[in-house]
């Protein structure tokens, strides 16, 4: 990647910060830095960060719901509207919202991007863990 690239999608603090070799604050950049705010945006409640109340994902809204294909469907949209916002490095490509059997109180975004400046098509992985109501025998 050339280094015009690289300033253009930027970079920023290592997350979870830590210091590198030297004793300074870590950075990333490139598409790093690119995959680990999709994390941050995903894993950010709305409402939790006081100067920016809007910011992250609804997903979190669907705690205790249902294991559904409604509830899949609202993460999907919730997860895409929440990159398409917040991430304007990338264009979404596609969320996929894969049950989890070996977990059943996980719901798996499967997301497909492209970052913009290189067209580079990347994916990943992100759980959400939701309560499924219990039967009640």
């Amino acid at each position: 990647m050339s280094q015009k690239t690289q300033t253009f999608l930027g970079n920023g603090l290592n997350f979870p910060l830590r210091t590198d070799a030297r004793g300074q604050v870590a950075l990333v950049t490139g598409a790093e830095d690119i995959e680990q705010s999709i994390r941050i945006i995903l894993g950010t409640r709305q409402g939790e960060r006081v100067m920016r109340p809007t910011f992250g994902c609804r997903a979190h809204e669907l705690l205790f719901e249902p294991r559904s294909a409604t509830t899949a469907s609202l993460m999907q949209e919730y997860v895409h509207q929440s990159l398409r916002m917040w991430e304007p490095r990338i264009e979404v490509k596609g969320v996929n919202i894969v049950f989890d059997d070996s977990n059943p109180g996980a719901l798996i975004a499967e997301i497909e991007y492209s970052i913009k400046a290189t067209h580079d098509t990347r994916s990943i992985v992100y759980p959400f863990f939701i309560e499924d109501e219990q039967e009640v025998i």
